[in-house]
This record gives structure tokens, C-alpha cells and sequence, in this order.
């Protein structure tokens, strides 16, 4: 898939969760929704992205959710 349609997606996934008051949940969620809906392929290459580019147009939530919650999601 193309990655600039993996960003777009996260970062929608993002903003929805970001409205939380808990930003510790809405870290987890953010991680838990990506897990149970992107096949294993996506979240590969999200995490690929985030590796070679430090999550080059991805939001600060969206980056904060991966990087914390990155064994949930390899």
C-alpha cells in the first residue's frame, strides 16, 4: 500500500483519539486500533516509515502511540 495513504490513515486514526482526556489511553488505543484492523503488511510498513524517516508526516500522537507501543504492533 502506498505510504502516504498509511499516514493519512493513522493520523485520522490519531485525531479521533487524540480528543481523550486520558492521553495514556488514547496512546493505547490509538495502538490497539491499529493492531486489530491494518493487516500485518501496513503495520510493517508504518513501522518501516517510522524507522527510516522518524514518522515524516505522521502526527506527534500518532509517532508517540507507535514508538510506545511498537511490540504490540511488530
Amino acid at each position: 500500500m502506498n505510504i502516504q495513504t498509511l499516514v493519512r490513515m493513522a493520523n485520522q486514526i490519531g485525531t479521533f483519539f487524540e480528543a481523550m482526556p486520558d492521553r495514556d489511553q488514547a496512546l493505547s488505543d490509538i495502538a490497539t486500533h491499529i493492531r486489530k484492523f491494518w493487516e500485518p503488511r501496513m503495520r510493517k510498513q508504518i513501522l518501516e516509515h517510522l524507522d527510516q524517516t522518524q514518522g515524516e508526516g505522521l502526527d506527534a500522537i500518532v509517532v508517540q502511540a507507535l514508538t510506545l507501543h511498537r511490540s504490540t504492533l511488530e
